[in-house]
């Protein structure tokens, strides 16, 4: 079982940064990638970053350029460093973690970021 904690959103204005983290305890040992989904009110959860245990990363492309995902393994944590930010990157944002087991992925409760114009 893995627990995934999230902190850092809030209220930005656009152009500003904010760095998103994820801390992840439990069973961490069967962690495959880590990253982060976001959903905005109305439209379908999407993937916005995700990095796996070889370091390996993938961006959407509405983010690419602007986006980082990172991961520190000794402190278990995934960061998301959001530069540029825009209005349109006004989302909850979700930490997840893939793993090779039931229920083969766990969810954060989600942060809210938002992007005044």
């Amino acid at each position: 079982q893995v627990q995934l904690v999230e902190s850092g959103g809030g209220l930005v204005q656009a152009g500003g940064s904010l760095r998103l983290s994820c801390a992840a305890s439990g069973s961490i040992f069967i962690i495959n990638a880590m990253g982060w989904y976001r959903q905005a009110p109305g439209k379908q959860r999407e993937l916005v970053a995700l990095i796996g245990n070889s370091g390996s990363t993938n961006y959407a492309d509405s983010v690419k350029g602007r986006f980082t995902i990172s991961r520190d393994n000794a402190k278990n944590t995934v960061y998301l460093q959001m530069n540029s930010l825009k209005p349109e990157d006004t989302a909850v944002y979700y930490c997840y973690a893939n793993v090779q087991v039931p229920p083969y992925g766990y969810w954060g409760q989600g942060t809210q970021v938002t992007v005044s114009p």
